[in-house]
């Protein structure tokens, strides 16, 4: 798990889609246009492609893990440890200023098949999901970047705080490995992935 600060890191975020992105009005009404949109832009295959998240973010969580299973063989008194699935996900926090993440968790959560937003009742294709940017600018040198492929939102929160003040977190979720590059990472998902 790995912890960064809002300051210290910049966040893009596009569909894993070519043909549209993803728009939430201030009415909390998504749309899908053809060219970038608000929350996600479309995936641009070759060159640097995803939308800033409005709201500077206060937070960013990445955390990478994998699910092990214990296999236990008759006859044996040792047990075998097999990798069963990767697992990434990275929680992001700001202060609450739209229904934007609201509407994104309730309407849009697995990204957007170009005209409308998938339900989550279909098979997985690789346009499925978000693809997320999380530039890692250190003092001294070039910035790296964390790319997450084809990950969905897992869950949202929002907090209020006795000041008045609320925060809200959104999580994303992906059994895709990241890559890590000093650019982006927009080469489109094969099935071999």
């Amino acid at each position: 798990m790995v912890f960064f600060l809002g300051k210290d890191v910049s966040i893009k975020i596009s569909t894993e889609n070519e043909s549209s992105g993803v728009t939430v009005s201030s009415a909390g009404v998504e749309s899908f246009p053809a060219t970038a949109g608000t929350f996600a832009s479309q995936l641009v295959t070759g060159s640097a492609s995803g939308a800033a998240l409005t709201g500077p973010v206060t937070a960013c969580d990445v955390s990478i893990g994998s699910m092990d299973e214990d296999i236990a063989y008759f006859g044996m008194r040792s047990q075998t440890k097999a990798e069963i699935k990767k697992e990434t996900t990275v929680s992001l926090t700001r202060k609450k200023t739209s229904p934007e993440w609201d509407t994104i968790y309730n309407d849009v959560r697995y990204g957007t098949s170009g005209t409308a937003a998938w339900l989550g009742l279909e098979e997985p294709t690789t346009t499925h999901g978000y693809r997320l940017f999380i530039s890692i600018s250190p003092k001294t040198g070039t910035s790296e970047i964390i790319t997450i492929m084809g990950a969905c939102v897992q869950s949202h929160t929002v907090t209020v705080n006795t000041d008045g003040t609320m925060d809200e977190t959104i999580e994303f979720m992906s059994y895709i490995t990241p890559v890590f590059s000093s650019t982006q990472y927009n080469t489109a998902i094969t099935t071999n992935l």
